[in-house]
């Protein structure tokens, strides 16, 4: 499949909260956590379940840093 989003992390999926539309996945790439909100049709089409292997795509308009 072609994407054009080059931000790419590959984690695991620690939580899945699923509402009546929406879930809250959650992924842990090294450290650190990734949170995602995306349609329960999604999730339920995807099959996602905690321990997953997923990959995380990105893209952004802008990056905020903090220091």
């Amino acid at each position: 499949m072609a994407i054009s989003a080059r931000n790419q992390l590959k984690g695991r999926i620690v939580s899945i909260e699923t509402g009546e539309i929406m879930a809250h996945v959650t992924i842990r790439v090294g450290k650190n956590l990734i949170e995602s909100v995306i349609t329960r049709r999604s999730a339920e089409a995807l099959d996602l379940k905690k321990g997953d292997e997923v990959t995380a795509f990105m893209k952004s308009t802008s990056v905020m840093i903090l220091k």
